[in-house]
């Protein structure tokens, strides 16, 4: 196995980059479009109580929806290709980005706003330098979880043309090949392990920099 791996990758190393490359293209545009909807209405939410509990129903709507039959869903409308494929990653990166902005701006202690607030800054001024830098974390677990649901889910696309690594685990299955599936995977694997990694790194260091500041 491990030789025909380095074989694969001496022979067909342009490919295996293509691969990759439509896959991240996938993965950062659906997460850009994802949050430029989930944050928004995720600090309306925390600021809203019905707006809050539509958010959250909606969410859990969104969690029962198996990823594969989203897409097939997606196909009689609008056929197959990028755009349904990002449409319906969309929608499954919406739920954890949408509790998880909630959540991270209803943990604001309002102790922090009445000072922010005695102190004389305004609205715009709260929601940049109190609420947003201590809701941060949980926005940033909130990114996280959707990143990971992407990459992962972005691996079904390549069922409706949207390219990616799941073109090499689909052709590894067809031919029987699990040379194809492995590298495939793995490639997954690996994208999501760096991406979950890379946030809970960057999460710790936003909370420790938060409770220096609390000690100050």
């Amino acid at each position: 196995m491990l030789s025909q791996v380095v074989q694969y990758f001496q022979t067909n190393s342009g490919q295996y980059w293509q691969y990759v490359g439509q896959h991240l293209v996938l993965t950062v545009i659906t997460l850009a479009a994802s949050m430029a909807i989930a944050l928004p209405l995720g600090y309306w939410g925390a600021r809203v109580k019905p707006v809050a509990s539509f958010c959250v129903a909606f969410a859990q709507v969104l969690r029962i929806i198996p990823s594969l039959a989203l897409l097939f869903l997606l196909i009689p409308v609008m056929g197959t290709g990028t755009l349904p494929a990002l449409i319906a990653l969309i929608v499954l990166a919406l739920p954890p980005l949408l509790i998880n902005t909630i959540l991270g701006f209803n943990e604001v202690s309002p102790l922090y706003k009445e000072v922010g607030t005695a102190l004389g800054m305004d609205r715009r001024q709260l929601r940049r330098q109190i609420e947003i830098p201590l809701a941060l974390p949980y926005l940033l677990n909130g990114i996280k979880l959707a990143l990971v649901e992407i990459i992962a889910s972005a691996t079904l696309a390549t069922y409706i043309g949207a390219g990616g690594l799941g073109t090499l685990i689909f052709t590894g299955l067809g031919l029987y090949d699990m040379t194809y599936v492995v590298i495939g995977a793995v490639s997954v694997a690996a994208l999501s392990l760096g991406a979950m990694l890379g946030f809970d790194f960057l999460i710790r260091k936003v909370r420790e920099h938060d409770n220096s500041s609390d000690s100050i």
